[in-house]
């Protein structure tokens, strides 16, 4: 596990390097807060390496909040790596502003060649447009606005990278229906079109669809994210499902995703969970959460999984 004394850790995102080892970029923020909630808006992004994934060497941190003003200026968050066809490791992640007390999310991303310094770029490069994602307001019924989280692919079918994200949409419907998987594309890695979103409201939705992923499985593409019960709809609570973290089966990502067919993965406390292969097999690991009404905020050990026509169990 990767646990921290003087820090809680949390959301998490992985890569393997040219040598084989697995590095882990991840949530971070001092205990001294005491209260766990404080976190977020005082969140860097550390950076730890392993072999297994399981025995942690803790790295520098790869970025913290950049000088004010900036619209990544109070906290770092969730995001992706991936690297370019020149080499170079992107990081794509979340920002927010102080300026907007960390209301208001967005995307931006920093280079590294060797996943130890990264480098800002000039940002945001993806937000909230209107024509397509609620945005935040005083008539809002939703506490933020939602464009965080990127994970980002290249698809062998368009040539393009694609980038998932947390999103919401307006519309009559009610609050913990709306969330989506907002959706951008660009050929550079640096312009990026936002596009309208990879599924719409469902009365067994869910209000936000934090920490995507795509992966594969046993022969499946997987979606992968997670919803705590508080934020899911009520036909999503009435189905008293045990777990937050949930795969949905995939044919074509770009064709959209179906709610309706999502599965929890089931653990007492697991959230933020990412697929991740090692040794042939796929794994997944995330953080402690709540546990007997505390906040845990440690990294897990991977547990081994595998597809059973319809979700995630352990294999």
């Amino acid at each position: 596990m990767l646990k921290l004394a003087d820090h809680w850790v949390w959301d998490s995102w992985y890569v393997m390097d040219d040598h084989g080892r697995h590095h882990v970029f991840f949530l971070r923020a001092s205990r001294a807060l005491h209260d766990a909630e404080r976190r977020h808006r005082r969140a860097a992004i550390g950076h730890a390496v392993s072999e297994d994934l399981r025995d942690w060497t803790l790295l520098p941190d790869a970025l913290v909040h950049d000088d004010t003003p900036a619209w990544d200026d109070q906290a770092t968050w969730t995001g992706s790596v991936i690297r370019d066809d020149d080499g170079r490791w992107r990081m794509f992640y979340t920002g927010i502003a102080a300026a907007e007390d960390g209301d208001i999310q967005r995307i931006g991303s920093a280079v590294s060649d060797d996943l130890i310094t990264w480098h800002r770029l000039p940002g945001p490069q993806v937000e909230a447009d209107p024509r397509y994602y609620e945005q935040y307001g005083p008539d809002s019924d939703w506490h933020q606005e939602a464009c965080r989280d990127p994970w980002v692919y290249r698809d062998h079918a368009d040539g393009d990278w694609h980038m998932l994200f947390t999103a919401r949409v307006s519309g009559p419907e009610p609050a913990r229906e709306r969330g989506v998987i907002g959706h951008a594309r660009s050929k550079d890695l640096e312009h990026w079109e936002v596009l309208p979103p990879l599924n719409r409201p469902h009365a067994l939705g869910f209000g936000h669809l934090e920490v995507p992923q795509l992966h594969w499985v046993d022969g499946q593409r997987v979606l992968l994210f997670c919803c705590g019960e508080a934020e899911a709809s009520d036909g999503r609570r009435s189905l008293r499902e045990a777990g937050d973290n949930y795969a949905v089966p995939v044919g074509d990502p770009l064709s959209g995703f179906d709610l309706a067919a999502a599965r929890p993965f089931v653990h007492e406390s697991l959230y933020a969970a990412r697929l991740h292969d090692i040794d042939g097999r796929t794994v997944i690991i995330g953080f402690r959460n709540m546990e007997a009404g505390e906040f845990v905020g440690e990294l897990i050990d991977p547990i081994p999984v595998r597809w059973d026509g319809e979700g995630l169990v352990r294999a």
